[in-house]
């Protein structure tokens, strides 16, 4: 893998913005959390400005990170000081970003297998609601959700939690803040006056002072919910923040009138985010289209869920954005690599076709810089841009489940698995040192996750 003069070109004239913008001034790289990542093989900055094609790949260069910023990509980077990663022969691309997910679920993986989404509802989460969830419950329910994303190479979640009391949202987001994972907090509301003053307080006290933190106003649309989805459409404007709801995942959700309630509840725009849009017309899909409303696909999920296989083609003919989400309790597993291959499977499978949407590169954008753009989140994370911020996973290409190289970018999509995934960091910190999560006691979070399960599993079958 060899760049050609044209990356050589971009190179000079990356370095010498960076150098420009001050991000190498000796100051800078006197911060002891500079880290140079040398000699990777294959970059995937995801920007094609920088680099070959869509995912802007450049072969043999190094990547460097001073505070929480990517502060340039070339050959031969000074490091000054600087801790090193040997990154000889392994590929260096943006850290996923998961965008609908809900990481309390960690705690009812297995229930309801046999039952489609009603189903798993009545079975396993529906009943919860009557359920006393400890503070140490909910906190290594999400905690242990939390290292399995970051094993995988995940390092921007949505978290859409039910928030069944003031007290386990706090906890919920309290487990998120400690990860270190760059989050939304998607927070299910009402339009009960004690729960929408919550929300705002919750906002403003735990999520606006928290750099990695941002949040969501959660909802369901249907003409039986309506009262409540006008309440927090009418949230969602006032905080000025992005709507997330479960969109037409079951056929049975037909009889909703989804996207009417969402018309009259005027949430039809930019800023609503629609969970799965499986069982969508082609008029709906047109609308969807025209107000930049965004889907978040969940393909593991739905076919967990006997859901049905999202009109990806269709959508994505009419220009609707949509991102990749690993959803909870219903996938099972945070694998996002296993997450893409069934993106790309589904629509072969029922189109007969393999040259249908998504392409192998296609679905790398749609774990990265796609899911960061209908977050709007891409002035930020997304991509290896000098200047954002460090969120980045190191690839290893040598395990037996991956070697030889042989097309590195299509073999990170068919063949790469969360062992392949050996440095991860977030905003400059390592989270995710030569395969090992760092900072946290695992086997603990382990531990008191199953006597949460436990506890669950003896309510919900006695």
């Amino acid at each position: 893998m060899h760049s050609g003069p044209s990356d050589r070109m971009r190179f000079t004239v990356v370095s010498s913005i960076v150098f420009a913008l001050g991000f190498l001034s000796p100051t800078a790289l006197a911060d002891p959390r500079a880290t140079l990542i040398r000699n990777a093989a294959l970059v995937l900055t995801m920007d094609p400005a920088l680099g070959q094609g869509e995912l802007g790949t450049i072969a043999d260069a190094d990547i460097l990170v001073v505070g929480d910023t990517i502060a340039a990509i070339g050959k031969h980077l000074p490091g000054h000081g600087a801790a090193v990663v040997d990154a000889t022969g392994m590929i260096v691309m943006p850290g996923f970003v998961d965008t609908h997910n809900h990481l309390w679920q960690s705690l009812i993986r297995g229930c309801g297998s046999d039952g489609d989404l009603n189903g798993w509802l009545a079975a396993c989460v529906f009943p919860l609601s009557r359920f006393t969830f400890s503070q140490a419950d909910v906190y290594a329910g999400v905690r242990l959700s939390t290292l399995d994303l970051i094993a995988t190479g995940v390092t921007t979640t949505v978290d859409w939690s039910h928030a069944f009391t003031p007290e386990f949202v706090r906890t919920n987001i309290q487990a998120l803040t400690d990860s270190g994972l760059r989050f939304a907090f998607a927070y299910l509301g009402s339009a009960n006056p004690v729960v929408i003053a919550d929300m705002r307080t919750v906002k403003q006290t735990l999520i606006d002072g928290s750099p990695r933190a941002s949040f969501q106003v959660g909802s369901h649309p249907g003409m039986a919910f309506l009262s409540n989805l006008q309440a927090m459409s009418n949230l969602a404007k006032e905080l000025h923040v992005q709507l997330h709801v479960h969109l037409l995942e079951n056929i049975s959700q037909r009889a909703d009138q989804a996207l009417e309630a969402l018309a009259l509840a005027n949430a039809l725009d930019q800023n609503l985010l629609g969970a799965h849009g499986i069982h969508l017309t082609d008029n709906e899909i047109q609308i969807l289209a025209e107000s930049d409303a965004r889907i978040l696909h969940n393909p593991l999920s739905n076919m967990r869920l006997a859901s049905g296989v999202i009109r990806m083609p269709a959508l994505k003919q009419a220009g609707v954005q949509i991102g990749l989400g690993l959803d909870g309790g219903t996938n099972d597993t945070s694998d996002m690599f296993n997450n893409m291959r069934a993106a790309v499977g589904l629509q072969r499978a029922t189109s007969l076709r393999p040259d249908v949407t998504p392409t192998v590169t296609e679905v790398l954008r749609m774990a990265t810089i796609d899911g960061a753009t209908l977050l709007n989140m891409s002035d930020q994370i997304g991509s290896l841009t000098p200047g954002k911020k460090a969120d980045l996973i190191v690839l290893d290409p040598g395990s037996v489940n991956f070697a030889p190289s042989f097309d590195a970018i299509s073999q990170i999509v068919l063949n790469a698995q969360p062992q392949n995934v050996r440095w991860v960091l977030i905003d400059g910190q390592v989270v995710k040192r030569r395969g090992k999560l760092t900072g946290v006691d695992r086997d603990a979070i382990v531990r008191d996750a199953q006597a949460a399960a436990d506890r669950i599993r003896q309510f919900l079958f006695p």
